[in-house]
């Protein structure tokens, strides 16, 4: 199961977080590093110029004597008394030199009268006001990144929040349900404002095309109830007339069942072109163990001179929902189970939770074969070999919440599940 993505405002927050502290990191160092030349510059500038001092005075008073303050201390290195720490200093400024308990910065230099001379300026209280200061530096700077991806946290979670409620309100969209629209949250961005416009432009226009469908669905199919009359009655018309020759008999009754079969198809139509909530309301109790029988013996006449058979064998069960639904639906998959078998027995078992399972002998499907039926189903596709049938049986337990589908037996045939349960209509039995 692949991961799920992680949300955009993360991503943002990890960025900008990211970013902060390699800002932050190299604010810290190009500072330090400043400040630490800028430190031994000063402390260059200021030993050298109290050394230079120091020297003058020696070279004008051979009497001259430097007496040490509280900060600075003079050390002539060929003498004895010198610390350890900065006897073998070479010449140059040397920064934090340990003497005593105490930090130093030392200046080191070879002169001609005084040889080899240091000159140490205390910085431990310099030292100590500087690690104060680093600290609350990097307080300050912790600070300000915490309070940063705060705001930007809440910030947002106020840009996405928008965002998250026109996916929630798409997700909420029924297909076929009219005067569908999209309303954006006032802090939406000018950005979700367009892209809601041009999704209700696209549902208006959506909901225009299924309306011209389902008119056109209507009108075609009351326009062909006419002619499909007209040779229903010229058949049963003929087949009253007396000295009838058999092969024409057997060739009316061809045309009377086929009459009836796009009468049923036409019925569907009809029962498609139709709102659910009218479809809904065409619902009568239907005792479904007693219209089985009905149903194959309806389609009898399929099995012509196959070696086929039907079982059935039904529990008590009634149903609310449109009769014509249910007679095309269950016909239909009979229909199919007839046509794709040769020989055996076709069965069908009717539960009394509202499962009919029905079984044929055919050759049977793989599970390529069934996975494709299924994509077709759901992407209202046609088969061309197969007719419209089961598509519109998949449309029809859509419209009323139904399920259907299709798995291989072993060792030959095909079972189709129709579970009329899952719309909530009352069972009996």
């Amino acid at each position: 199961m692949a991961a799920r993505p992680a949300p955009l405002y993360r991503r943002v927050l990890g960025w900008l977080l990211t970013y902060l502290a390699l800002i932050s990191l190299a604010v810290f160092g190009v500072g330090n590093n400043v400040h630490e030349h800028a430190e031994h510059a000063a402390w260059r500038a200021l030993l050298n110029s109290e050394l230079d001092s120091i020297l003058a005075h020696s070279a004008r008073d051979p009497q001259y004597r430097w007496q040490d303050s509280d900060t600075l201390s003079l050390f002539r290195l060929d003498q004895p008394g010198t610390p350890a720490s900065v006897r073998d200093l070479h010449p140059g400024l040397h920064d934090g030199v340990p003497i005593g308990e105490r930090q130093a910065a030392v200046m080191v230099r070879q002169t001609q009268t005084m040889g080899r001379v240091a000159l140490a300026l205390d910085i431990s209280d310099f030292e100590a006001l500087e690690q104060f200061a680093t600290r609350w530096v990097l307080l300050a700077g912790l600070v300000m990144v915490i309070v940063t991806v705060v705001m930007a946290r809440l910030g947002m979670q106020r840009v996405v929040r928008p965002l998250s409620l026109l996916a929630r309100d798409i997700a909420a969209l029924k297909p076929g349900a009219p005067s569908q629209h999209i309303q954006v949250d006032a802090r939406g961005s000018a950005e979700l404002h367009t892209i809601a416009n041009a999704l209700n432009d696209y549902l208006a226009r959506n909901e225009q095309f299924v309306e011209r469908e389902r008119v056109f669905i209507s009108t075609a199919s009351h326009e062909l109830r006419t002619p499909v009359a007209v040779i229903t009655g010229a058949a049963e018309l003929a087949l009253e007339q007396p000295g009838l020759p058999e092969r024409a008999r057997q060739q009316m009754l061809r045309v009377q069942r086929t009459a009836a079969d796009v009468e049923e198809l036409i019925e569907l139509l009809l029962v498609l072109a139709r709102d659910p909530a009218r479809l809904a309301a065409r619902a009568e109790r239907v005792a479904l163990d007693q219209l089985l029988p009905q149903i194959i013996e309806d389609h009898r006449h399929l099995l012509g001179d196959k070696d086929l058979t039907v079982a059935l064998h039904a529990a008590p069960v009634d149903i609310v929902a449109p009769l014509a639904v249910v007679q095309a639906a269950i016909g239909n998959l009979l229909r199919n189970a007839i046509e794709n078998s040769g020989r055996g027995a076709i069965q069908l078992d009717l539960s009394s939770a509202g499962v009919l399972t029905l079984r044929d002998p055919g050759h049977g499907m793989s599970p390529e074969e069934i996975a494709a039926i299924h994509a077709r189903m759901a992407r209202g596709l046609r088969n061309e070999h197969g007719g419209i049938g089961l598509e519109l049986v998949a449309r029809l337990c859509e419209h009323l919440g139904w399920t259907l589908r299709f798995d291989p037996v072993q060792p030959r045939g095909t079972r189709a599940t129709l579970d009329v349960s899952a719309s909530g209509v009352p069972f009996s039995g």
